[in-house]
């Protein structure tokens, strides 16, 4: 299968607001100083402690990426006079950094903070020990520039098999859904289908904020997934690990009857395992995308029954193999 017609786009910069709101709270960010500067870039998706820079040494200091200051670099700016520690975080926020994060807790000085603000630089605090916030801060940060584009179509979670549902507009991939909805499956979005590449080998898909827990369902409108069909019945990512294109029983072409031959659909440079699926008059799409997506469960288990199937007629055919 061709890959979908969608212009992929990894950003170059991320906000270091929308780094703040996305991520506040797992983080545990708490704003200090620099509500109106939160426009500033980072430009980097990795962070820095900033330990040779405060001793002097800033040749390859990265300033395009979030600093972050635990006890070792504030221990050692206190135990400064207090003019050359002035200087130190002037020298500091004389750079364009994007922002700073005191770990642990750490009450900054409020020099440190009019220096801050003097340079419009946002300032945050967390509880979190400094390792663990670097190592949740570079996955969110990863996250943010990660390839990212967006398809036509909708997304389930079967049984913890994230299938993307495409085909021709009219063709009933809401009514798919709705089917498989009360089959106790979850939606991850209708109509716009936004896919990002976690660790670049993983293709992730998710929901606009503005339409999550909506669907539009053709002759009855907008209808709240969540309140319908309770809260379990939605969610706001997942991983994909089938695509299904429903097409015109007339217009399929030749089918794979045995499923021998397995078709890929490529996005963002991922191959995903892809099936074409003949719909017509009577027949039940949820019910066979149900039964794609177990199909798929059992063969990423290591089950195959079409090869075992093969294997018997190869057997029986020739009974010394």
């Amino acid at each position: 299968m061709k890959s979908p017609k969608a212009t992929p786009v990894k950003p170059s910069n991320v906000t270091v607001e929308k780094f703040y709101t996305d991520h506040a709270g797992p983080l545990g960010l708490k704003l200090l100083t620099g509500a109106n500067s939160l426009n500033r870039l980072i430009q980097e998706p990795t962070v820095n402690r900033p330990g040779l820079a405060l001793a002097g040494f800033r040749r390859y200091f990265a300033n395009k990426r979030v600093q972050v200051l635990g006890a070792v670099e504030t221990s050692y700016l206190r135990s400064m006079e207090p003019e050359l520690r002035r200087q130190r975080y002037n020298e500091l926020f004389r750079y364009k950094i994007p922002c700073v994060v005191l770990c642990r807790g750490i009450r900054p000085e409020p020099e440190f903070l009019a220096a801050a603000d003097d340079r419009g630089v946002p300032v945050f605090q967390t509880e979190l020990v400094t390792m663990k916030f670097i190592s949740q801060a570079t996955l969110a940060l990863e996250q943010l520039f990660a390839p990212r584009t967006q398809i036509h179509g909708c997304m389930v979670d079967i049984q913890g098999i994230g299938v993307i549902i495409q085909g021709e507009s009219g063709i009933g991939k809401s009514e798919a859904v709705l089917g498989l909805l009360e089959r106790g499956h979850s939606l991850v979005c209708d109509d716009i289908v936004c896919l990002t590449v976690a660790d670049g080998k993983e293709l992730f898909g998710t929901v606009k904020t503005i339409t999550r827990n909506l669907m539009e369902v053709r002759g009855i409108g907008i209808i709240d997934v969540a309140a319908l069909f309770g809260v379990a019945a939605i969610r706001a990512e997942k991983r994909v690990d089938l695509a299904v294109t429903l097409k015109v029983w007339e217009k399929a072409g030749e089918i794979d009857r045995l499923g021998l031959d397995q078709g890929y659909a490529k996005f963002l440079g991922i191959d995903i395992p892809h099936m074409d699926l003949p719909v017509r008059p009577g027949r039940d799409i949820a019910r066979v995308i149900e039964v794609a997506a177990l199909h798929t469960k059992l063969k990423l288990s290591g089950i195959n029954p079409a090869e075992d199937l093969q294997r018997r007629l190869m057997m029986q055919m020739n009974p010394r193999l």
